[in-house]
This record gives structure tokens, sequence and C-alpha cells, in this order.
């Protein structure tokens, strides 16, 4: 039977090698209560729940007060705002003084940044599109760097704090300015919405993140609520009522216009209705469930798809009646496949025309140019849709062309007419132009990636009998993409897109902050186990893992099983193990815990294993207490919101210890 063992040096070496007397055995088989906590529903009084969408290209903050809750307020309009390119957010851009001090966000960093002299600008560190890189570091610590436009290299969990804090003071300016007091930070209940396919570290990071930044700290951690983006996306969905929507499939026609026309007049409408809104910033979201809503019954299941600008994202719910709570039937899956891909596609373009060489020297040297010219594809990027038959013109920074003739000795004219590249065409005002063909080539890898996702997820059992999706994200915005999905799925089930789609992330997650309890089953991304000593069987366990111990044989490093991956787990739920120590006069017990994206796991040297929990329970000073022969140890493991944590309670004595699953720091 298992016994628990110590904490190796290193989590892959065997670790019983050096065992102290700290093993205990269980007192009875691994079992799984689904006791909720009854500390879990005290629930702290918050005045106001502020959520943060933290984007890869954009971001913004939007609040309710809890005594309004049908009021959700976005945040004021931003100085500076692009041509072309309307709404409530700010581009997640930062940039830092030559003394690496916070300087300014958004807008405002970018123009700033733009109006610096080339030689003094090459000194100031300007950031953008950083996010990502928490998806796709494989080893994120908070020590990972990110790289500056210049090339200079800073800490992620800086900047990541210093955009936190920027987005805290601004909401208190609010709302202080709109109670006519003081708000305090203790008055707000943060949330704020990451990606759901991360993995464990980057939703801890961002955590860490806000801690740093004074949103919240690890003694008052349940005043921050990490949400994920695409059930965020699924709460606000739930509520719409059919004006606020659009209905791209053929199958129903919606507002009086008939599927064919659906994408380019509904959305011609929708926009004109959300500019008519645009004024007010406050959103009531209607207390009945939306009229969608009252179409789905018991066990009817949809997916969201949440396409932003660094990746996608696709969850599929189940409605649980009669509160309508809502089951994550199938985990989180996607990929790095949001609009920046049309990005990088245009840059690859840039290369082909005038030379790779070219434009990573033009980065580095003109990087306040190389933003602009970004900028202009941008808003170019909107313009762009399925049935688009006049060009694009994107304008290239006087910079670009002036350096581009030192660089090479020839215009940009000539790189154009000797390059083959048919459709992107010099024009005489000094403008690329693009055939729309041009342009939509650049969105179909992204489109595809998408797509072909999106494929993936409706061969799964659990996804047949889907019965709505819903299109959600920046990037749900692009006709190309809605075409693309209208056009492989508009058969199997109804699409739906909210008319403010890039807010949607935004006010499910005030709405989530109000009530966290609505999301009451979620998959477990991993595996959680301890680390155990079984007795050795002859035959069956590997001879390198034989450790004798007075006289008994025992099986190290075994791998015992808490939770699966991909198993169902209620919010709050409590898995519990009893132990007993193998000693009966041990008084230090360790516990170490280990998780793996794998299922079958045998052995915690495995591949892929990694430790990120111990429990060191020290039992010193607790010798007058009667304790049976055989004292109880319970340990316990609750999965929270992206949190887990873990107990170790000896029984006889009450005396416990905790810790909070940790993903960065092993």
């Amino acid at each position: 039977s298992p016994c628990l063992q110590t904490a190796p040096t290193s989590a892959y070496s065997s670790p019983a090698r050096s065992l102290g007397d700290t093993g205990i055995t269980p007192l009875s088989p691994s079992h799984i209560v689904n006791d909720a906590d009854p500390d879990v529903s005290e629930q702290q009084s918050f005045l106001v729940v502020v959520a943060i969408d933290f984007g890869t290209t954009s971001s913004g903050y939007a609040y309710s007060f809890t005594k309004e809750p049908e009021c959700i307020h976005v945040m004021r309009r931003w100085e500076g705002g692009d041509p072309g390119v309307s709404n409530q957010k700010t581009p997640t851009t930062i940039l830092l003084t030559p003394e690496r001090k916070f300087h300014s966000f958004g807008y405002a960093a970018r123009d700033f940044y733009h109006d610096l002299d080339p030689n003094e600008a090459k000194q100031w560190l300007y950031l953008e599109k950083f996010k990502m890189k928490l998806h796709t570091t494989g080893d994120l610590t908070m020590d990972t760097d990110l790289t500056a436009a210049n090339g200079k290299k800073v800490k992620a969990l800086e900047i990541f704090a210093y955009a936190l804090q920027y987005f805290k003071e601004q909401a208190l300016k609010e709302l202080s300015d709109q109670a006519g007091s003081e708000f305090e930070n203790s008055d707000v209940r943060w949330v704020i919405t990451v990606p759901a396919i991360w993995k464990q570290p980057a939703k801890q990071f961002m955590r860490q993140a806000a801690y740093q930044a004074g949103l919240a700290s690890p003694e008052n951690s349940d005043q921050l609520i990490i949400a994920l983006e695409p059930e965020a996306a699924s709460i606000y969905c739930r509520k719409l009522r059919l004006h606020q929507m659009i209905e791209l499939s053929g199958k129903t026609a919606v507002n009086g216009y008939s599927g064919r026309d659906t994408v380019g007049a509904g959305f011609a409408q929708a926009k004109e209705h959300i500019r008519r809104n645009r004024q007010s910033r406050t959103f009531l979201v209607e207390n009945v469930i939306g009229e969608i809503w009252s179409e789905l019954e018991e066990g009817d299941k949809y997916v969201v798809v949440d396409s932003g600008g660094g990746t996608v994202d696709l969850t599929v719910h189940q409605i649980r009646l009669p509160e309508g709570h809502l089951k994550e039937l199938y985990k989180a899956t996607g990929g790095p496949y949001g609009s920046l891909g049309v990005d990088y596609e245009f840059e690859k373009l840039l290369c082909k025309i005038f030379g790779e060489d070219f434009i990573e020297q033009f980065k580095i040297k003109r990087p306040a140019a190389w933003v602009d010219l970004m900028i202009a594809f941008e808003s170019r990027k909107r313009a762009a849709a399925p049935d688009r038959t006049n060009p694009l013109n994107i304008t290239l920074p006087f910079s670009f062309i002036d350096y581009y003739k030192k660089f090479r000795g020839h215009s940009v004219e000539h790189a154009l007419r000797k390059s083959n590249v048919d459709f992107v065409k010099w024009s005489s005002q000094g403008m690329l132009r693009m055939s729309p063909d041009a342009m939509n080539a650049l969105f179909k890898p992204t489109i595809d990636s998408i797509i072909e996702h999106l494929r993936d997820l409706f061969q799964k059992p659990e996804v047949s009998t889907v019965k709505f999706l819903f299109l959600v994200g920046g990037f749900a915005e692009a006709p190309l993409l809605q075409q693309a999905v209208q056009a492989a799925f508009g058969d199997k089930c109804r699409i739906i897109i909210p008319q403010d789609v890039g807010l949607t992330i935004l006010k499910g997650a005030v709405l989530f902050g109000l009530d966290p309890a609505v999301i009451k089953v979620r998959r477990s991304p991993l595996t959680y186990g301890v680390g155990v000593l079984n007795r050795y069987v002859e035959g069956k366990h590997p001879p390198e893992k034989l450790l004798v111990k007075d006289g008994t044989r025992w099986c190290t490093d075994v791998f015992d099983k808490f939770i699966s991956a991909d198993q169902s787990v209620a919010l709050g739920e409590l898995v519990k193990r009893s132990y007993t120590p193998a000693k009966p006069s041990q008084l230090v017990i360790v516990i170490n815990i280990y998780s793996s994206e794998h299922d079958n796991v045998s052995f915690i040297t495995d591949p892929g294993v990694k430790k990120c929990g111990t429990l060191r329970l020290d039992l010193t000073g607790t010798s007058g207490v009667a304790v049976p022969a055989r004292r109880e140890i319970q340990t316990l493991m609750q999965f929270g919101d992206t949190e887990i944590k873990a107990t170790a309670v000896d029984i006889a004595t009450s005396k416990s210890v905790k810790v909070g699953i940790d993903f960065l720091n092993y």
C-alpha cells in the first residue's frame, strides 16, 4: 500500500533514495468527496466589480456596481484613437523611459513613441503584442523576458504588472469621479480574463502580476478572479436578446433579413445601431434569460469560438437547468490562430517584396515607423470583405521609402516592379495598392487553421448535436472569418454573433464577477497526484525502483493519482485522501504534489511529470496528545478558479498546513 515520500532535491532523481522517516501509508483507498467547502460561500462584500480584458492587440475594462448589476459601464473613451478603428478598447502597447520607468500605455504610448526623434527612440522601450509570450513560452517563470522594439530585454512580470497597475489607476479614477468620492482598491472585486487554452503557469503568472500591481494580495486572493475568456463570452451570450445579435445561418431570417443578405446588411444595420449607442457607455443587461437562451433546453450544447488577436479558443458548454448553470463538456482547445497571424502574413509579403534583410534592419533602425506601417495595415485589414472589388491602399511611411533607397540603392517602386508579386502595385500617391485577393490571401492561413480546428472539434462525440455556435472576440468582426464559419458549419448549427462582438468578453467577465457561481463544472486541464511508495511486487515493478528499508521492500517514485486530465471538476470541489505515518514515531510528514498533461502516469519520473507543490506537516510538540495507533493524516485538494489549494491535516491535533499549487517556481 502506498506511502508518501519526502521532497527530493530534484523532482526527477529517485527521491526515495534519500528518504527520511517520513513515509506514510493510506488508511483507506483513495476517494473523492464532493462536499463543497462551507467556507467558499462566504462572500466578501465589494461595491463594484471591475473586469479587465487584457488582450493581445487591444485592452479595456468595464465595471458594474453591485447595487445595480444590470448596468454594465464600459470604460470612458481614451485619448487618441485610429481612423477606421472605432472601439472602446485601447491598443495593448506600453512605453518605458530609457531608465525603464513606466511612461505611458495605449494610444498615448504609441503617439509619444512615434513623435520621438529616431535616435532618441532607440533608447526608449516600446512593447506591443507581448501577451502572446505567455502562450508560446514553454518554460515560463517569474524571470521570463520580453524584447522591446529596440531589441532590449525586460522582465515580463514587470511589464504585465505595469499594465495592470495602469488599468487599476484608470478605473479607480473613473469610479471616484463618478461617485464623487474617493474609491478605494478594497471596494473593488477585480476580474482578469485569460484564454482558456493557456497552460496553468501562464494563468498563475497573470495572478502574480496582478498581486505585484496591487489589485489583490495572496492573503486576500478572493479579491481577484481569473476568468476564462470563452466562459465570460458564454455568460454574456446567455443574456442576449435577438436585436442584440446577428444570425449568420441561412436557416431563418432575423430582423427581417433573409440569410443571404445577413452578413452584409445585418452587419451594416448592427453597426448603425452601435454607432447610435456609441455615446452611451452603459449597457443594460436585462435580467431575463435572453431569447436565444429560451430556446435552449436542459442538456443542450453550444460552442463558443473566441477569436482574438493572439489565440482562438474553443469551448463547448452544456446547459444545466433550472438556473441555467454552465457545464464545460470538453476541455478547451484552440491555438495561436488570432488576427496576429494576418499581420505576420503581411510581414512575410513585405519580406518577399523588399527582402527579409531590409525588413529586419528597418524594424530595428526605425521602430516607430514600423509601428506606423502596422497601424496603417490594421485599418485596411478591417476593410477586407469577401465581396470587396476595389483595391486596398496602405500608406508607406516616408522613412520606409527613404531608408529603402539608402539600403538598396533603388526605389520602392523599382522593388515592386521587380518582385513577382502581381497583386500588389505601387500607386503614385506613395501607397501599396493591394487587390482584394491579395488581402484575402493574407487571411487564409489563419482562417483555415480556425476552420480545421472547428472541424476536428465537431468530430468529437461530445460535440455532435451542437445547437448554436457563438462567434465572439475581436477577430469575429472580420467578414472573411464570418463567411468561412458560415460556409463550413451553417448547415450543422445556428451561428450567432453578438453585435458588440469585441466587448462581449469584457461584459461577460463583469457578469461573472457579480456571480462567480454561474460556472459549475470545468474539466481539469491536468492530471494531479502525489509521490508515494508502494509495496514492491516482483515482476510487476521495475527493478530499478526497488528500495529496501527496515526489511520491507518498497517500490519508489509511484505517482498516486488525485484527479485525471479532462475529468469533470465542480468548482470548489474537494478531493480527499487519508494516510497514516509508516512509523508511529514519525513527526515530519512531507507530501509532494505532481502534475502531468497525460492521463496514464505510473511514476513521478515519467516524461512530462512536473512537481508543483510540497506539503510539509511538522507534528513535533504534539507528543502530549493521545494519538491513536494509526494516526490519520488527511490530504485535500480544492479546485478553484484557476487555482488549486492543497491541505494536509493531522486529525488527532487538527494541525494543518496549506499550500497553493505553484507552476512557476519549481
